[in-house]
């Protein structure tokens, strides 16, 4: 990975991702409309908010002239992933700063494996470590016991003010689209973009993936530091995460995998399965009046 990075080759303008309606009698019966962006199709390696999130980022390193990229996640972080990723397709190297020195010793589960052979470089650090990684002398510590002192820092899950102007163009592609615009959240950021994008009398909801209710305070945050205050309309629907991140228990494997046959496309169990099933539910409990259109965004891929 040592050619200088094209940008052309992750970076250019996509098309817009399409959105399709779906025929689902758990939402029709209740005079509710679904609609689906695929945004799982915006980029053929890096789908949805991923690559909407590391472009701006890393367009901001390349010509930054950083020599390199460095993130932070857990050991099955889609994040860690999709950096990886990136950072193959720029001819970029990255550093994985990952929670748990525990699995310095062990074999690489399946996500990891990938991020290592898409050329990343995992240094592993204790969970009480990677805790403070916000604090700025702890930062600066771990940076440079990654031997990344120098390269460009993309935070926990790609969520930045440049992370929020591009996850903006999604709420822009669905202006006028539909009443509301539901995704699944992480970190928040992919929300707060996506709420200051939508248009007047559009709103945002988040279905947050992770249990605790911190995602609030979050996204005003991030919202400030990217449009200098709050920006859209958007709200949470917390309860949906089934027990906690990467938490699919049999109910909700069931269906997603019945969603699947039913409507033809593969759903992604840890954040698009969760999403669903909280429209599906929410549509169920009232909470959605008739008539009211609603559009789920698919993020990911499984």
């Amino acid at each position: 990975m040592n050619r200088s990075p094209d940008l052309g080759v992750l970076l250019q303008p996509r098309p817009a991702s399409p959105v399709v309606e779906v025929s689902d009698e758990r939402f029709g019966r209740h005079g509710v409309r679904l609609l689906v962006k695929r945004d799982d199709l915006v980029h053929p390696e890096l789908p949805g908010n991923k690559w909407r999130k590391l472009a701006p980022n890393l367009r901001a390193a390349v010509e930054g002239g950083f020599p390199g990229v460095v993130t932070f996640g857990g050991a099955y972080s889609n994040h860690l992933r999709a950096t990886a990723v990136a950072g193959r397709l720029l001819g970029m190297p990255t550093v994985g700063i990952v929670r748990g020195d525990e699995l310095a010793d062990r074999p690489l589960n399946d996500s990891l494996a990938r991020c290592a052979a898409d050329g990343m470089r995992l240094c592993f650090v204790t969970r009480s470590e990677y805790r403070r990684k916000a604090e700025p002398r702890e930062r600066a510590r771990l940076l440079a016991a990654a031997g990344a002192g120098a390269s460009y820092v993309v935070p926990e899950g790609g969520s930045n003010a440049l992370a929020l102007e591009g996850c903006a163009g999604l709420g822009r592609e669905l202006r006028g689209v539909s009443d509301v615009v539901a995704v699944a959240c992480g970190t928040g950021g992919t929300l707060a973009g996506l709420a200051a994008g939508l248009g007047p009398g559009q709103r945002a909801l988040g279905v947050p993936v992770l249990a605790g209710e911190f995602l609030g305070a979050e996204i005003r945050s991030l919202q400030e530091a990217a449009f200098g205050g709050p920006a859209g309309a958007w709200s949470l629907a917390e309860g949906f995460h089934h027990g906690g991140y990467a938490r699919v228990p049999a109910r909700l494997e069931a269906f997603a995998a019945d969603f699947e046959e039913r409507h033809g496309f593969a759903v992604e169990r840890i954040y698009v399965a969760k999403l669903l099933w909280a429209l599906a539910a929410l549509t169920e409990s009232g909470a959605f009046p008739a008539g009211t259109s609603v559009t789920a965004v698919v993020t990911g891929r499984p």
